[in-house]
């Protein structure tokens, strides 16, 4: 097996170029060029060349299912554009309920606010830690990458290599499952705070 996952790994981590918010347009877009937009930024992180990365199919059940706000005269912000990006990362680990439940309270108070802390103040933030983040992530996946070399040694070589790779698939897999859980436990205590807020709210205009 010529598996070389060090190519693997590089080729994903030069793929993770976030979408800089300065480049995003500050004029507002017609759906067309949003779905332009994302695929001109996004492409090198589709698996398949047929994939796409968003259509108006997806917009428009994002903006149904109230996870973004509604377009104005079927233009879209750029404040809907960073909130599309979210989602877009969102989706693969998340279900639609979570994104709902992070992403609603920082549409409520930051989306087209004009004073204070902006949308695109806390998505700049946020990527400034995924840059860190990714120094990190890189060495992580060498670890990872060099211990799974140490496994079935003792195998013949005809079936070591594909051993070795299984043995990295499986330290990625937990490492994404435990932080999964992770994810959907934290988000889940956001819901129960904002329901207790929600119903203590309802007992007070009792």
């Amino acid at each position: 097996m010529s598996v070389n996952t060090q190519n693997i790994i590089d080729e994903v981590i030069n793929s993770l170029e976030l979408i800089n918010a300065d480049d995003i347009p500050a004029i507002d877009l017609y759906m067309d060029q949003v779905t332009t937009f994302m695929e001109k930024h996004l492409k090198g992180s589709k698996r398949y060349e047929s994939d796409k990365i968003l259509t108006k199919t997806m917009i428009n059940n994002y903006a149904k299912n109230n996870l973004i706000p509604s377009p104005e005269k079927k233009r879209y912000s750029k404040e809907h554009v960073l909130m599309l990006v979210f989602i877009y990362y969102f989706k693969n680990i998340m279900s639609i309920n979570d994104i709902k439940t992070l992403l609603n309270p920082i549409s409520d108070k930051y989306f087209h606010q004009d004073s204070g802390m902006k949308l695109e103040d806390i998505y700049k933030e946020v990527c400034t830690i995924e840059k860190d983040e990714l120094v990190k992530l890189k060495s992580d996946l060498k670890d990872k990458l060099e211990l799974s070399a140490t496994t079935f040694m003792d195998c013949p070589e005809n079936e070591k290599k594909f051993l070795q790779l299984f043995s990295m698939i499986c330290a990625l897999s937990y490492d994404v499952y435990v932080k999964k859980q992770l994810i959907e436990n934290i988000i889940d205590a956001i819901a129960e705070e904002k329901n207790s807020v929600s119903d203590s709210k309802k007992d007070n205009k009792k």
